[in-house]
Formats: structure tokens, sequence, C-alpha cells
């Protein structure tokens, strides 16, 4: 396989701070804005030494650097990317979803349906990452992942409500809509978790629809 040149393979420092879509980290006094599929999967190294992997996204009307904690997490990104009908938001919105082995089983299992829970992918694009993924992700098969489950609450933020008020930010970022939102969080408000815990436990619950 071609060997991939990168101007900026990973980005070492200081994380400053966590949005809704994105990190930032000073690296000797330059900061660097990260978009990343979950931010808050980095809450707890805030104003701590990180190191994040990145994918240079260049285009006439866009320049952003994209971030993601593994190498194998950029490169399942940078499949997506390759996909007619797959821009960097919906790719990112796949990748937010933590398990990246369903993903890749939903791909090997031609199973449309899954794949067209995602915000943006209709049956058509859903066809198209069948078509042009399904026996290309070897590479993601059988890894173990790390587990998904939701970080109990900490007072990271001033609330529980304030906790679920940002993860529902970070999620409509991702292409998340109202109306389905509104579904899933009664569920999540009898649940104590911090931000990143409360978007990993509504993924699973919006993918399982």
């Amino acid at each position: 396989m071609r060997e991939v040149i990168r101007l900026i393979d990973y980005v070492k420092g200081k994380l400053e701070s966590i949005d809704t879509q994105y990190v930032v980290v000073d690296h000797h006094g330059l900061g660097y804005q990260l978009f990343c599929p979950n931010p808050y999967i980095y809450q707890h190294e805030l104003h701590k030494d990180i190191q994040i992997f990145t994918h240079h996204y260049v285009r006439e009307d866009q320049i952003r650097l994209f971030g993601f904690p593994t190498r194998k997490d950029r490169a399942l990104f940078e499949k997506l990317l390759n996909v007619s009908g797959i821009g960097p938001k919906g790719a990112l919105a796949i990748c937010a979803s933590g398990q990246p082995e369903h993903v890749v089983a939903a791909i090997e299992q031609e199973d449309e349906a899954l794949l067209t829970r995602f915000p943006g992918v209709g049956k058509k694009t859903a066809r198209q990452i069948i078509l042009d993924l399904k026996g290309k992700l070897t590479d993601f098969a059988g890894d173990e992942i790390p587990s998904a489950e939701p970080t109990l609450f900490s007072p990271y933020v001033e609330s529980q409500t304030d906790a679920l008020d940002e993860a529902f930010e970070a999620l409509r970022a991702l292409g998340y809509v109202e109306k389905e939102l509104k579904k899933v969080r009664p569920k999540l408000e009898e649940e104590k978790l911090e931000i990143d815990g409360y978007i990993k436990k509504a993924l699973q619950l919006l993918l399982k629809r």
C-alpha cells in the first residue's frame, strides 16, 4: 500500500480547552485547534500533556486539522472520507460512536439499517459505504476496542444538567436533530454521568433505534 505522507502526523502538548466540536492543544505557545469525533473523551486530560493523531483536511473553502486518540481511529476516518457522499462531518459522526468494530461489522454484513442511523447517511450513501469499503477494513476486524461504558459523574461541570446540555450540544454538532435527541433525553436524565458518558450513552441509544 502506498505510504501516506503527512505534513503533521500528531500534535503533542498541553490540552488548553475543550469545546463541543474541538480541543485546543498548546505546543510551545502555538495553539492547535483539532476537531474531534468526541472532544470530551479528553476531559480528564485538561491542562495535561497529551498526544493526538491528526488528519490535515484541505479544500478550497476549508482547512482543518482533525484529531484522533489512535492511528487506527484516524485510519477509519480517512477510509470513510474516501467514500463518495461522505464528508468530514459525516465521517466524524460515524467515528464518534466509539465502537468502530460495530461500524466495520455493519459494512461487512451489508447492514444498511444500522448505517442509516448516522446523521447524513441515507440509503444511497449507506450502499456506497458498503460498496467502497466491504472487504477493505480487515485491519480493524477483531481489534479489542476500549470499553465504551459511560463515565460516572464528577464535578467536571457545575451540575448534572450542565453535563447533559453540553453533551447534547456536541451531538447537535455531529448532525443529530432535535427530534432524535428528545427521544433519548428522558433515558439519559435517569443517569448521573459526565459529558463524555452522556455522549456515549446517547449514541448507544440512537444507534439502537
